[in-house]
């Protein structure tokens, strides 16, 4: 399966220490399955941080899934357990990580699940309210490798400039 990786640089080799805390998923590596995702991932870095728009394409081994790495997938669509789950990772209070999984599948948290997750934190909105809110919108995919065995199931294929 191809999984496209969105930035402002190419990435000889993937180095999960520079992964930001805070995410979705956590600090790892992340990539999705869409294309156009990725591309305008690679665009609002590059005008944020400078660089090049690049988008890098790997060749993810589906084998991963069936062998004896933690995994953890996602309903397709927002379900309290992922609502909830993002909002503890991405929680500055949580200084440890909050889970263990070399990979995890599942949406993206667009601009308007981070205002799901606003209202939720202010108490405006329970997290059935805020999932319920969120199931009718489509929520782009994304793969999180956050282990080194995880990522032995990549391999790059290009980089191109977007």
């Amino acid at each position: 399966m191809k999984l496209f990786h969105g930035t402002n640089i190419d990435i000889e080799s993937i180095d999960i220490s520079h992964g930001l805390r805070y995410k979705d998923f956590g600090k790892g590596f992340y990539a999705t399955p869409d294309r156009n995702t990725a591309v305008r991932m690679a665009q609002k870095r590059a005008r944020l941080f400078g660089g090049v728009a690049t988008l890098i394409t790997y060749e993810f081994d589906e084998s991963a899934l069936q062998c004896d790495l933690k995994i953890k997938r996602f309903s397709e669509t927002a379900s309290v357990e992922w609502f909830l789950f993002v909002d503890a990772n991405r929680d500055r209070k949580n200084t440890e990580p909050v889970h263990d999984y070399d990979i995890i599948i599942g949406p993206i948290a667009n601009d308007g699940v981070v205002l799901q997750l606003t209202n939720y934190r202010e108490g405006i909105f329970s997290p059935e309210q805020a999932a319920r809110l969120l199931q009718d919108k489509y929520l782009d995919q994304q793969y999180y490798f956050g282990t080194e065995r995880a990522l032995h199931y990549l391999r790059k294929i290009k980089a191109e400039t977007v």
